[in-house]
């Protein structure tokens, strides 16, 4: 209870004292302080209002600095980006600058030797028009060139025909018709000299068949003779040399056998195969007359003619002479 009735009696003190007892001698004067004081108040709160508006508009003012800052901020972040993306592109524009500085140089002097190759090219060709001019016509090189290639061949085909004349080659038809003479071009179906064939080495012994053996020996060596100076007349190396002998005649083979190394290789010296039979021996003579039939294949060849086969020496022997001899030699 005690302590309820402190705090109302000190509201009654306040209230005496907040309500005084002004006189009214001194009405007037309180009343024009109290004016005073309202016209100080009203002053004081229109500062404020200005005051508050101005810090309003400062503190406005400051957001817009700091947002400007910002904003500032990002264009410095932004233009140091684009410095920096300036800077690679400035190098490389440097870089691609001296590539095409350098391209430039090369294409430049590409053209300059393109030009000194079209000028010696123009020059080439002026001169090969002038010396196709000089090739063409009745006096021309080239006219000149076909007249010593005939005489040469004219030339080559008096020699053949000696050759002809010294081995003739005939073909013996006896009971076979005339239309099945090509059919009959074996070994025994020709002669060489009239009287002379070959005979397969193969078929026959030196002992039982010694006339068979000595005539084909004999033809072969013949045949020999005359590939040897046909091929010195055409000018045309033989694949196969020959050691001639008449009737005891050598094919050399170049061939080497199956060697281990180079050297061996060049050290290896021709095989000499016999155009004969050597004793019992026929295989070595077989491969011999094949040897000579593979020289009368390329002698062929060179005039361009096919060979007959691998097994007809006369018959090949005897279309080399013909093709030889004939009018298309020399024009060809």
């Amino acid at each position: 209870m005690e302590s309820k009735k402190k705090p109302l009696e000190e509201t009654n003190n306040n209230k005496e004292e907040k309500s005084k007892i002004i006189p009214w001698e001194d009405f007037q004067q309180e009343l024009a302080r109290l004016s005073s004081l309202s016209s100080a108040l009203d002053e004081a709160n229109q500062k404020k209002s200005i005051i508050r508006e101005k810090l309003n508009s400062f503190l406005q003012l400051e957001a817009e600095s700091i947002k400007w800052s910002n904003e500032l901020d990002e264009m410095r972040e932004k233009l140091e980006a684009r410095k920096l993306l300036m800077g690679n592109m400035s190098m490389r524009s440097k870089a691609v600058r001296e590539k095409t500085k350098k391209q430039e140089e090369q294409l430049n002097s590409e053209i300059r030797s393109l030009l000194m190759v079209g000028s010696a090219l123009s020059v080439a060709t002026s001169r090969l028009q002038e010396a196709n001019k000089s090739l063409r016509g009745e006096k021309g090189y080239a006219h000149h060139l076909q007249n010593l290639q005939k005489l040469l061949r004219m030339q080559q085909q008096f020699m053949v025909s000696q050759i002809s004349l010294l081995y003739p080659v005939k073909v013996v038809i006896g009971h076979t018709r005339k239309h099945d003479v090509q059919k009959s071009l074996d070994a025994t179906s020709m002669t060489i000299l009239g009287h002379l064939s070959v005979h397969p080495f193969t078929k026959m012994n030196f002992l039982t068949d010694k006339k068979e053996a000595l005539s084909s020996a004999t033809a072969l060596g013949y045949i020999a003779h005359a590939v040897s100076l046909l091929a010195l007349y055409i000018k045309v190396p033989l694949r196969y040399p020959i050691r001639l002998g008449a009737s005891r005649t050598y094919i050399c083979d170049y061939t080497p056998p199956l060697v281990e190394s180079i050297s061996e290789f060049t050290s290896t010296k021709p095989i000499e195969f016999p155009l004969f039979l050597e004793g019992k021996e026929t295989t070595r003579s077989a491969y011999a007359v094949f040897l000579l039939n593979k020289d009368l294949e390329q002698l062929l060849n060179f005039i361009g003619v096919e060979s007959l086969g691998p097994r007809h020496v006369l018959a090949n022997f005897r279309e080399l002479l013909n093709n030889i001899l004939s009018h298309e030699y020399i024009n060809s």
